[in-house]
């Protein structure tokens, strides 16, 4: 037995085509795969907001491409408006909208929104309600204003986007307690807070502008 056996190692794989043996070799070579860095990354075309209109033209919610594109290929939509871009399927390509209307009306109530972290975060602008920073979405939580331990309940008045610093200097105390102050009142997400978004977000695209009432 060879000292390859003995050592309790596999032999080489073998392959017979007929004729003699052919040992495969140990390692094969492979073509290095290049991942751009991070920061070099562009934002998915799929990700990027587009504006939602009700039957009668009235702004009511903003969605991504990915959404709105199977509200329109279920016949629920239409776009209103589009950008340069194109997404294709196997059989056509279809241009990507920037503002969508619905086919039928929808009755949209005044507190159309969940309570969630997502609409906390969205409501408050990614934005620190203490320092008064901007930071993505990960790299916030969420803050009671009123501790929990004292009776504060998770309301759309009581919880606020906060960042990791400011959250840990706050602790389990009140603001006053803790030296620092609101940038603002927290308020629950209306209706009226949702266009104020529409119109933030609007200023990036000039097609959006006509259905936000300028």
């Amino acid at each position: 037995m060879s000292n390859r056996l003995k050592s309790g190692l596999r032999p080489r794989p073998t392959v017979g085509l007929g004729g003699p043996a052919v040992q495969m070799p140990d390692v094969v070579a492979r073509r290095p795969v290049h991942t751009p860095p991070a920061a070099s990354r562009r934002p998915s075309v799929m990700q990027a907001p587009v504006l939602v209109l009700n039957a009668t033209f009235e702004p009511i919610n903003v969605t991504a491409v990915r959404r709105a594109l199977v509200l329109m290929l279920k016949g629920v939509a239409q776009a209103e408006e589009t950008n340069h871009a194109e997404v294709h399927s196997t059989s056509k390509a279809i241009q990507v909208p920037s503002v969508i209307r619905l086919l039928s009306y929808r009755h949209i109530p005044q507190q159309s929104r969940a309570l969630s972290r997502k609409n906390i975060l969205l409501r408050d602008r990614n934005t620190c309600q203490f320092c008064g920073t901007a930071f993505p979405a990960s790299e916030l939580t969420l803050d009671h204003v009123m501790p929990r331990s004292r009776g504060g309940r998770s309301s759309w008045e009581n919880l606020v986007a906060c960042c990791y610093t400011c959250n840990n200097r706050k602790g389990d105390r009140t603001p006053e307690e803790a030296g620092i102050k609101l940038q603002r009142r927290p308020r629950p997400f209306t209706l009226h807070t949702s266009r104020q978004l529409m119109r933030l977000i609007g200023h990036r695209d000039e097609k959006w502008r006509k259905y936000l009432f300028y």
